[in-house]
């Protein structure tokens, strides 16, 4: 149920200042700010539903659509709504399209007021707090939209289309559905196949080998790794999956359901270490705690650093610096050694650029079906060539060429089998992810103010912290 009174928009406003789903000045003017719209605006009337409108779309309401502004853009969903125009013609000059990377500052004022936009990409480093928005009752369930009629196979629901994991991950603590991952990230080290052959060096498949590499990159002028120093949460990218790769997929398990020496295992303890040592042998490009994920990524195209934990979408981010035969490919997180619990060719792999319907939307059954569109082969065909990521239609890249970053991601993908892991901690618990963990831990060891144990010591401190705040909703595997 949405909020009915002044007690309950309060309330939202300041826990979801305390724990991050919004950023502002001061309490006098969330409150201000949360007495101002109120939580009167009246849902349009749902259409007629028939088979070409399975979810009964109000045909001639108009569209509030609020696109992330990142490394994908917002080419693709004005290309989709262009579509839901063709379908709906009524709707025509009604869909009020804004991209921006302010998610938080733009959108937590109307949550607030009780005026959010019919869909929302909630993603970026002001993302909103998924933990929070489930738990305050703030987002449409979106099973219907699942289980309706898919646009290409009618015979098909929305749901069997997609790829494994997808629908999974958009469900917190019941069979409710409240965000719809619409890319489909391949998250791991990222590299220049041509820079590598050019130095007669191949993909190191194991951690002695990788340094090995990374020494002998360092004789010729170049360093092993960068990262964004300034957004260290980007480590985890291929820490992630490493550590599942030593340890088991359990030990990230724990993890994510905040166990009390979940930090402590083994296997972080040899990821961390091993890391570390890029570090402290001075395999890491100089200057990199001090870069934003933008010039990161212009160092390594340009050629100043081998590899850079990244997702898909860096392809499509870089594109405007990377060369013309710079052969982008991404590899699995290297072995440790041949103790590893899962075996090279392991990946983090998931849905990516999430989208919700707010439950106080004005036309939410038009913020599902813009998404339906967008799950359409070719709405999904136009996502993968203008921004060179998979989506989650489990397809869609049929007759298409494939850039090299994306074709090397699908075949890593299609690799891994079943070895593949999925995190939850970045959308479970997004501060605790990005501000804690990633940078106020990780970040401070790889720019060598904290030693592996030090790191561990302050990632557990930071979990338990997490699981001792009752204002933070928790989550769990099942």
């Amino acid at each position: 149920m949405g909020f009915t009174s002044e007690f309950g928009r309060r309330d939202l406003v300041k826990r979801a200042a305390a724990i991050g789903l919004i950023s502002v000045p001061t309490m006098t003017a969330l409150s201000a700010c949360a007495t101002s719209g109120g939580d009167d605006t009246e849902q349009v009337e749902k259409g007629e539903k028939t088979a070409k409108n399975p979810l009964a779309v109000n045909e001639g309401a108009g569209l509030d659509v609020v696109i992330f502004d990142g490394g994908f853009g917002d080419e693709y969903a004005k290309a989709a709504e262009a579509q839901y125009v063709a379908a709906y013609p009524k709707t025509d000059g009604k869909i009020k399209h804004t991209a921006t990377q302010k998610i938080q500052a733009r959108l937590a004022p109307r949550f607030n007021g009780g005026t959010p936009p019919d869909l929302i990409d909630n993603s970026g480093a002001e993302q909103m707090d998924f933990g929070t928005l489930v738990s305050k009752e703030q987002l449409t369930d979106l099973r219907a939209l699942l289980d309706a009629p898919s646009l290409d196979d009618p015979k098909k629901k929305v749901r069997d289309t997609l790829r494994p994991g997808v629908v999974e991950m958009g469900q917190f603590d019941g069979d409710e559905v409240w965000v719809l991952y619409y890319a489909y990230t391949i998250y791991g080290v990222w590299y220049s196949k041509s820079l590598l052959a050019k130095h007669g060096w191949e993909y190191p498949q194991d951690w002695d080998a990788m340094l090995k590499l990374c020494e002998d990159a360092k004789k010729q002028g170049i360093a092993g790794w960068t990262y964004p120093g300034k957004y260290p949460y980007y480590l985890p990218f291929s820490l992630y999956p490493f550590i599942a790769k030593i340890g088991g997929r359990e030990v990230l398990d724990a993890i994510d359901n905040l166990e009390p020496n979940a930090w402590k295992h083994d296997a972080v303890k040899s990821a961390f270490e091993a890391y570390h040592e890029l570090q402290s042998k001075g395999y890491i490009l100089k200057g990199t705690p001090g870069l934003d994920h933008t010039q990161s990524q212009v160092a390594w195209n340009e050629g100043k650093a081998l590899f850079i934990p990244n997702g898909s979408w860096v392809e499509n981010e870089s594109k405007k610096t990377t060369p013309k035969n710079f052969d982008m490919a991404v590899g699995a997180p290297s072995s440790l050694d041949s103790s590893d619990k899962l075996p090279f060719g392991t990946i983090w792999a998931s849905g990516g650029e999430p989208f919700i319907v707010p439950k106080n939307a004005k036309n939410p059954q038009g913020g599902m079906e813009l998404l339906r569109i967008m799950l359409g082969e070719k709405s999904t065909q136009t996502f993968i060539k203008q921004v060179s990521s998979l989506s989650s239609l489990n397809g869609g890249t049929e007759g298409l060429t494939l850039a090299p970053g994306l074709a090397s991601a699908q075949e890593l993908w299609t690799k891994a089998g079943p070895n593949v892991v999925n995190p939850r901690l970045q959308d479970w618990y997004v501060r605790l992810q990005k501000e804690k963990i990633g940078t106020a831990a990780l970040g401070e060891m790889m720019a060598g103010r904290l030693s592996p144990k030090e790191c561990m010591a302050k990632c557990q401190k930071f979990a338990d912290e997490t699981a001792r705040d009752d204002a933070v909703k928790k989550y769990r595997h099942r």
